[in-house]
C-alpha cells in the first residue's frame, strides 16, 4: 500500500466498520486468524489505540496458549499451516517480547516449548539458537545486531514471522553449542510434564 491508499483506508468508514465487526466476531468465535487480521491492520494503518491493540493481542495470546496446552496434552505436533501457524506466531512473539525485556528465563521457556511441539526442522534449529542465546543472557538487541542476517530473504513467507537467518552457519553453531543446549533441554523438560 502506498501512502495515499493508507490514508484512504484509515478514513474509510466501511473498512473501519469491517475491522470492528471482524474483531467482534473473532472474539466470540475465538478465530485467531481474524484477530491477527485486525491486529495487523491496526498496526499497518497506524491506528494506534493502545487499549484496543492490547485487548486484541491478549485474546490472541489466550487462544494460542489454550491451543498449545491442548496440543501438549495430546502429544501432537503443530505445523506451519492454517491456524496452527498463528498459534506458533503468537507464542513466538510473546517469547520475543519477554526476551526484549531481558526476561531470559521466560523467553527460553517459551522457545523450548515451541521447539518441542512444532514439526518444522528449520524453525526448530532457529529456536534452539534462540535458547542458547538466552541461556548465555545475550540481550535481544545485541543478538539482532551481531547474529541476525537482516539482508537474507525468506523465499517462503511462512517464515516471515520468525528470525531464521543468521550471520553464521546454523548447524555449525548448534554443534559448537550442543552442551549448552543439552543442559537447557534437561533443565526445561519439566515444562512438558502433563
Amino acid at each position: 500500500m502506498n501512502q495515499h491508499q493508507l490514508n484512504e483506508a484509515r478514513t474509510n468508514p466501511d473498512f473501519l466498520n469491517y475491522l470492528d465487526q471482524t474483531q467482534k466476531d473473532a472474539m466470540e468465535t475465538k478465530d485467531i486468524a481474524a484477530l491477527y487480521e485486525v491486529l495487523d491492520s491496526l498496526l499497518v494503518l497506524d491506528l494506534i489505540d493502545e487499549n484496543r491493540i492490547n485487548i486484541v493481542y491478549e485474546e490472541i495470546l489466550k487462544i494460542a496458549f489454550d491451543k498449545v496446552e491442548e496440543f501438549i496434552g495430546q502429544n501432537k505436533k503443530l505445523t506451519l499451516k492454517d491456524d496452527a501457524l498463528y498459534y506458533i506466531r503468537a507464542f513466538y512473539e510473546h517469547a520475543i517480547e519477554k526476551w526484549s525485556m531481558d526476561n531470559f528465563k521466560g523467553a527460553k521457556e517459551l522457545f523450548f516449548i515451541l521447539a518441542q511441539i512444532i514439526d518444522d526442522a528449520k524453525l526448530i534449529d532457529a529456536l534452539n539458537i534462540h535458547i542458547i542465546t538466552c541461556a548465555n543472557q545475550i540481550d535481544m538487541d545485541t543478538f539482532y545486531e551481531t547474529s541476525v542476517n537482516v539482508d537474507a530473504l525468506n523465499t517462503d513467507e511462512t517464515y516471515g514471522y520468525f528470525i531464521i537467518n543468521f550471520n553464521f552457519e546454523t548447524n555449525t553453531f548448534l554443534e559448537q553449542n550442543h552442551k549448552i543446549l543439552a543442559t537447557q533441554y534437561n533443565e526445561l523438560k519439566h515444562l512438558l510434564d502433563t
